[in-house]
């Protein structure tokens, strides 16, 4: 311990060992993986910054643990922002700075009880504020919550239908914070022991308090992913492709039909071919086809990604467009500050517009579909007020195609294993090139997923659910509750810190002395 103090005590190699330490908790998702790393992946983080030498450095290491996991959460942005995926990561980093000072304030030098079980509670919440801030879209969106980690997990899906990927991010920051009492401070075993068997009430609570989807009929829905296809004329190409596939479902009886993220490169008004060709489609297969439009629009300026329901007469009326763009990808953030990204990267040259409101949409048999694209999938509020709105079915059409070869195709699919938990309703994740897949409103996976290298048409047997979980009743309970631990905590410091300072100033009166000179014994 004592060498690896002494090799800490370089500023420089501090750093780096931070910046390591917040990268671990990647490999607990896809692609490694390994949900059960999450539960640990924190441990050295917080030994580290419990041990820095004051509270500046710990706020340091609480940064650069920040840029470490957010660069290795977004490392496959690498090839198309370059060094901008660095910046963006320093600058998301930071917000772990008052987190690394929270770790150091409760579990520094040899913490009493209190101070253990005050953590247990406190540090969690200082995550979930971090992850909530992020959330914006504007900051990239909540893509890497930690709870998202535990997307194969049965217990912890249950978990989520109860309080969202909220409650399984704190969870998980709880258990690495008692692990790491039980490894640098065992004498305070008790609280963390007690934190341990907190959690696992918890989810064992969940798993057979918590209400299971009702499930009624089934539908059919097909899922067509067309493959890689790039190079000139390639919008036209793809859609010759999808439509290959899409005539194979012919005799298959699907109740509804997904194409991808940006399947149709053009608007439907200025192509009425595509169209036609479309409704050909449905009137075949006997099916809606959901497509999703990436252009110009015609009757209104801008580029908008939308989603649109064709029938067998052409577009029927139904369409969302996408309100929450990719930073950078779909358009540039400040773009008057900001817009040198181009110049490194390949940042968007327009910025997409955003469409105003969410859609629920009526499909053939009374079915009600709720779409979102891409990176919308990540956000539970989006699923959430779907749910609430009516819809049966959860859709996300999306393309990962510039990240063929990353961990992010695999990343973007299991986030809908969380958004069918939360909700109670399946979720189907369409993309054009992989990862496409389909979950039941358990989370469970139906079927296999298509990967990055296959060129296909499927149908998947979808399992309809009526009733309500408890996040889409009451929402976002978790993070209310760690915000009023913190505001409670904050003030408990606050009144703490004005009496240290009141008594620091009080002047010191020596007691009163007799004739014989004992203050304590008059008279002796």
């Amino acid at each position: 311990m004592k060498t690896l103090g002494h090799w800490l005590a370089s500023p420089w190699r501090r750093s780096a060992a931070a910046v390591l330490a917040g990268a671990l908790p990647v490999l607990a998702f896809p692609s490694p993986a390994l949900w059960w790393w999450a539960w640990v992946a924190l441990v050295p983080w917080l030994l580290l910054a419990r041990t820095a030498p004051g509270a500046k450095r710990a706020a340091y290491d609480g940064w650069c643990g920040g840029f470490g996991f957010m660069l290795a959460m977004h490392h496959w942005l690498l090839p198309n922002l370059h060094v901008f995926t660095f910046v963006i990561a320093a600058l998301l980093g930071a917000l772990w700075a008052p987190w690394g000072w929270v770790v150091r304030r409760l579990l520094g030098g040899a913490p009493s009880g209190g101070r253990v079980a005050a953590a247990l509670l406190v540090l969690p919440s200082g995550w979930l504020a971090v992850e909530l801030v992020r959330s914006w879209q504007g900051l990239g969106g909540p893509w890497g919550m930690l709870g998202a980690s535990q997307w194969q997990v049965a217990p912890a899906l249950r978990l989520a239908s109860v309080g969202g990927v909220w409650l399984l991010s704190f969870l998980v920051v709880a258990v690495n914070v008692a692990v790491a009492v039980l490894v640098a401070v065992p004498r305070s075993r008790v609280p963390a022991v007690a934190g341990l068997v907190a959690t696992a009430a918890a989810t064992s609570a969940a798993w057979v308090w918590s209400p299971r989807p009702d499930t009624d009929e089934r539908v059919a829905i097909a899922v067509v992913q067309p493959g890689v296809v790039a190079g000139r004329d390639s919008a036209d190409r793809r859609f010759d492709r999808e439509e290959q596939l899409t005539r194979e479902l012919v005799g298959r009886d699907p109740d509804l039909i997904v194409w991808g993220e940006s399947s149709v490169g053009f608007d439907l008004d200025d192509r009425p071919d595509l169209s036609r060709r479309l409704a050909a489609l449905s009137r075949e297969t006997g099916a809606d086809i959901l497509v999703n439009v990436d252009a110009r629009r015609s009757d209104r300026p801008g580029i908008y990604k939308s989603s649109v329901l064709v029938g067998p007469e052409g577009p029927t009326g139904e369409r969302y467009d996408k309100m929450r763009l990719v930073p950078f990808g779909e358009y540039v953030p400040a773009r008057s500050l900001l817009g040198w990204a181009t110049s490194v990267g390949e940042a968007a040259g327009e910025d997409r517009r955003r469409g105003d409101r969410q859609v629920v949409m009526d499909v053939g048999d009374g079915l009600r579909i709720g779409p979102m694209v891409c990176f919308e999938s990540a956000f539970p509020d989006m699923s959430r007020r779907l749910a609430a709105d009516g819809a049966e079915v959860l859709l996300a059409q999306s393309s990962t195609s510039t990240f063929q070869h990353s961990w992010a195709p695999e990343q973007h699919a299991s986030l809908a294993a969380l958004r069918a938990a939360e909700t109670g309703r399946p979720m189907v994740h369409a993309t054009l090139t992989g990862v496409s897949a389909v979950y039941d409103a358990n989370g469970a996976r139906i079927g296999s997923w298509l990967g990055t290298d296959a060129s296909t048409a499927r149908v998947y047997e979808v399992p309809l659910t009526h009733g309500s979980t408890p996040y889409v009743r009451y929402g976002d309970w978790t993070v209310h509750a760690a915000l009023l631990i913190l505001a409670a905590w904050a003030a408990g410091e606050g009144v703490r810190t004005v009496r240290l300072r009141r008594n620091a100033r009080a002047p010191r009166v020596p007691p009163a002395r007799t004739a014989h000179g004992s203050p304590a014994r008059p008279g002796h």
